[in-house]
């Protein structure tokens, strides 16, 4: 038979494991779409998850000036805390400007990582910074934002940010989570 102090053991570990054990915080199966400002721009992004921690991406903006921005590529994400996550994303880009006349060939890179936190109920914040390698030249990318989400499934959102390609923008953004 277990002895009292096995038994305290036992009972402590019991109470306490499910507060130090969190899922993740947000939903990563989610379809965005924003609109950049300055200059003005229009994207889609959709996102779903591939196991608990893990997520696919595929993006695209556009100025619809003959220019593309393209992206596809993993994600991860984990719980930091009962009200905030940790995420990080490993995209592959095509970018194309309008001073190319076809398909652009040439491919680059970006790895970021990030971290979402419940500051109310239904508002969120959102901050990440990584580094896009593109043509030869590595340029440092930011995100700040904030998110309001008015049911589970439909979300609006603000954001600054330098994505690389199109420089300092401000976004507006509608989310609709599955």
């Amino acid at each position: 038979m277990l002895g009292k102090a096995s038994r305290t053991a036992l009972l402590t570990m019991a109470v306490t494991a499910p507060t130090l054990v969190h899922a993740n915080n947000f939903n990563y199966n989610a379809f965005q779409v924003r609109l950049g400002a300055d200059p003005g721009t229009f994207g889609a992004e959709f996102t779903t998850f591939f196991t608990q921690n893990t997520h696919f991406i595929v993006r695209g903006d556009s100025r619809f000036e003959g220019d593309w921005d393209l992206a596809g590529g993993i994600g991860f994400n984990g719980p930091a805390g009962q009200f905030a996550d940790v995420y990080g994303q490993l995209l592959v880009h095509n970018i194309k400007t309008k001073d190319h006349d076809k398909w652009n060939t040439d491919f680059g890179s970006e790895f970021n990582i990030g971290s979402r936190i419940w500051f109310l109920q239904n508002v969120e914040g959102d901050a990440r910074i990584g580094m896009l390698n593109s043509g030869g030249d590595t340029k440092f990318i930011w995100k700040i934002g904030a998110r309001f989400h008015s049911t589970e499934a439909l979300s609006l959102g603000a954001a600054i940010f330098d994505n690389g390609i199109y420089g300092n923008q401000v976004e507006m953004s509608v989310a609709f989570n599955f």
